[in-house]
């Protein structure tokens, strides 16, 4: 019997599932916005989850990604944030690294 080729046009993607909580209590909407979506201030909604958490799951190559939150039209930081890295505005820009 003939070993199955793999199918040419197949390529693994390196990209990970990663997940994204916020506790942002009482905020009505939560964007987060990154590189990793060139910075478009539509950036990706998050969904709410109950007592106060926000939350998202993000398809990423392994690498560092630089990010904000927008909390209700607001610039704010991710308080969970391991990392942070200074900005051109002033704060910093936190810091999801994916391995």
């Amino acid at each position: 019997m003939a070993k199955a080729k793999p199918f040419k046009g197949a390529s693994k993607s390196s990209k990970k599932p990663v997940s994204l909580v916020v506790k942002a209590a009482g905020a009505q909407d939560v964007i987060v916005v990154g590189d990793f979506n060139q910075w478009n201030e539509a950036g990706t909604r998050l969904a709410k989850s109950g007592d106060g958490e926000w939350k998202v799951t993000l398809s990423l190559e392994p690498g560092e990604y630089q990010y904000r939150l927008k909390v209700d039209g607001e610039w704010r930081d991710h308080a969970e944030a391991q990392k942070r890295v200074p900005n051109p505005y002033g704060s910093e820009n936190c810091v999801l690294v994916v391995g």
